[in-house]
């Protein structure tokens, strides 16, 4: 295997991966709350997700990753309490919990199938697992890590040694309502205790309910990630991954009870992807309107082009989201896919020197998946003297983790950005030959130099203005 170095949040280091059992990865993704659509600051984590599983594969992995649908149980609060998220969107739209969950979910799958991420092995809704819920947390109260109180058990994290492994936080630290200006529960026994099961007697407007030992109600947010990826990954979890928001309390919230209930740690490396930011800060639903993959394809844009725009940023890293940058990564995707459209297929593959160029694209993605190292190898590859078979077939090797449609664009597609490409360029060359009519020999030239940053030679001739992708 190919070695492949990732930061591990658990360790706070970046670390040579070693999955449990070798050639396998067992990995879970923390998947979405199915009650509104996903913002594209939500997508960023999943593409990041989807190049980490694609490049596991790539480097020979036999990768069996599972995700969740949270259709019930996931409070407006991290403290654990304020209004079920899934009971909101019921409200806000007169439907029922599992209509607006199996609307929602659709059209997740759908925005996801537009950013080229690739559908997980195995997808368990939460309404799926009830039993086992019950199960774990039945085993949870009879080992003492759990207390009943109010009508609602709770995990009571004084048993554990180190909660805080992930987030290096304390209890002192902690706010009584972390979001949405909650009350304080005070049924707990310490501010850090989270609820493993509800029952009807807090919360009796919730729709969906089950008979449980403690009374009719449901589970809390936390026990259905762990009770899912036990079920279907067994015991000893590689790699757990989510946005950083889920660090705390969700992500520590798993490994107490998981490790609580196995006995023995439970998941070797953890992997969080960065908010995603606009100039107000964090994007969320909760600011009203929210950027969606649909809006983005109103205004113009290929769901590629934010693909793009977010590997051009490391995973780790804050990315700060703006309308501007995003038409530079339009242009500079056009431009990408008209330069491999126009390479030919004669020829035999140059192996030594194709060789060069993978060992080089192995070396950005295995260093903590340095997705900009990894385009700007696309990039020398394109520049590179190595004939047009060659490089077609280190583009279509990329693209195996990339997925940016590099070779495959459509042929409705490929004539747009053409049409688009040739518009906005016709219009410059508009604008430069009037500048020289009135003599603004430096607007001219700005355009010009404008142009050639885009990748456009422009000349002139006795016919006029000429030009051409470079």
């Amino acid at each position: 295997m190919t070695d492949f170095n990732l930061y591990n949040t658990l360790t706070k280091k970046i670390e040579l991966f070693k999955p449990n059992e070798d050639g396998k990865v067992k990995m879970y993704t923390c998947g979405p709350t199915v009650y509104h659509y996903a913002h594209i600051g939500n997508l960023r984590s999943y593409i990041m997700e989807d190049v980490l599983e694609k490049y596991l594969r790539y480097i020979g992995y036999n990768v069996k990753r599972v995700m969740n649908i949270t259709d019930v149980g996931h409070l407006t609060s991290d403290a654990d309490s304020g209004e079920d998220k899934m009971l909101k969107g019921a409200k806000r739209e007169h439907k029922t919990v599992m209509e607006i969950a199996a609307f929602y979910r659709d059209a997740f799958f759908k925005d996801c199938d537009k950013l080229n991420i690739k559908t997980p092995d195995v997808i368990e809704p939460a309404t799926n697992c009830i039993p086992e819920f019950i199960h774990m947390i039945e085993e949870l109260l009879n080992k003492g890590y759990a207390y009943i109180a109010g009508g609602n058990v709770y995990f009571d994290t004084s048993k554990l040694k180190e909660y805080y492994v992930l987030s290096n936080q304390n209890e002192e630290e902690l706010q009584v309502g972390a979001r949405d200006d909650v009350e304080e529960d005070f049924n707990k026994k310490n501010k850090a205790d989270f609820v493993l099961w509800f029952t009807k007697s807090k919360f009796d407007s919730q729709e969906l309910k089950w008979e449980s030992p403690w009374g009719m109600g449901y589970p809390g947010w936390h026990i259905e990630c762990s009770c899912i990826s036990i079920k279907h990954l067994g015991e000893y979890l590689d790699i757990h991954c989510g946005g950083v928001d889920n660090i705390f309390p969700h992500h520590t919230n798993e490994i107490a009870q998981s490790e609580s209930y196995l006995g023995h740690k439970w998941c070797n490396y953890w992997f969080h992807v960065q908010h995603l930011n606009d100039k107000s800060g964090k994007m969320s639903k909760s600011k009203g309107e929210f950027l969606t993959v649909s809006l983005l394809e109103n205004k113009g844009y290929n769901p590629l082009v934010y693909r793009m725009f977010c590997l051009q940023s490391h995973y780790r890293k804050p990315l700060l989201f703006s309308f501007d940058v995003l038409d530079n990564v339009k242009t500079s995707y056009e431009k990408l896919i008209s330069r491999i459209a126009a390479l030919g297929t004669d020829g035999e593959i140059m192996h030594d020197r194709t060789d060069e160029f993978r060992k080089q694209f192995n070396d950005a993605m295995g260093s903590d998946l340095n997705t900009s190292q990894a385009l700007t190898v696309l990039y020398d590859v394109l520049k590179s003297d190595i004939n047009d078979a060659s490089k077609r077939y280190l583009i279509a090797d990329f693209d195996k983790v990339l997925s940016l449609g590099l070779l495959n664009c459509n042929a409705s597609v490929k004539k747009d950005i053409d049409a688009g490409l040739a518009e906005t360029v016709e219009k410059l060359i508009a604008e430069r030959n009037e500048a020289r009519k009135d003599k603004d020999f430096a607007k001219a030239d700005a355009i010009r130099a404008n142009l050639l940053e885009k990748g456009i030679e422009i000349k002139d001739t006795r016919e006029g203005t000429v030009w051409k992708v470079i």
